[in-house]
């Protein structure tokens, strides 16, 4: 009963830190006071200081976690708005996105062979590029870890949203399909719920991307020989 109720604890926890974080980031606009960093944030501070396994946490807000794909699969609705736009674009964003994907995929490999990861380490990071849901998935076909592969796509999502501005000031990107993709590929759906600040457009490349670039990126671990020089 006592564990139960933790679980539900942690739930709630969870969703008013991130109420209450939105709700100061409305005032402070600072990147570094967005809900997508301070929360994970809290609760890890929270959880460590209280000793809770992550277990248990997990456990708890497995909702949250199941709500991932109801809430990928709605982003098809601004999609569908500008379906004209997008079918217009459609070669240039297969193009970028394959680029995108390839070196996402590679430079995970790249570093962590570097760091002298372990093997299955090595297999959980590849996918981190790609939204949680869909990461888990293939952390599972490959036979990694799907719990540390979320913590990865958790990883780059954050600094996708902390460096995908940056970038987009640097390279005086104009374009607001530039900016989608950008955020989109580079931080999936973290990057997503971004690039809707900047607009509609903006997120509904963003959206576009992170789901052709899902389906790209696995298409690129396929045709990696069995990752047998991961073996």
């Amino acid at each position: 009963m006592k564990h139960l109720l933790l679980e539900a604890l942690l739930l709630l926890l969870t969703i008013l830190i991130f109420v209450v974080s939105k709700k100061i980031n409305s005032k402070i606009t600072l990147v570094l006071f967005s809900p997508i960093i301070v929360t994970p944030l809290m609760l890890i501070i929270i959880l460590e200081c209280f000793h809770i396994p992550y277990g248990t946490y997990a456990s708890g807000t497995q909702l949250l976690t199941y709500m991932l794909g109801p809430a990928t699969v709605a982003f098809a609705v601004p999609m569908y708005k500008f379906q004209d736009l997008l079918k217009q674009h459609l070669k240039e964003m297969i193009i970028s996105l394959s680029i995108g994907s390839f070196f996402a995929v590679i430079t995970s490999i790249l570093l962590a062979l570097l760091f002298r990861l372990s093997k299955i380490m090595v297999i959980s990071i590849i996918p981190r590029s790609v939204t949680t849901p869909i990461a888990m998935e293939y952390a599972k076909t490959l036979h990694g870890n799907p719990s540390l592969t979320a913590v990865f796509v958790m990883i780059t999502g954050l600094s996708g949203v902390v460096l995908g501005p940056l970038l987009i000031r640097l390279l005086s990107l104009k374009s607001p399909i530039a900016k989608g993709l950008l955020m989109g590929m580079g931080a999936h759906g973290t990057g997503t719920s971004k690039a809707f600040e900047l607009g509609e457009l903006e997120g509904t490349f963003s959206s576009l991307a992170m789901i052709i670039g899902a389906f790209i990126t696995f298409i690129w671990i396929l045709l990696l020989p069995n990752l047998s020089f991961l073996m």
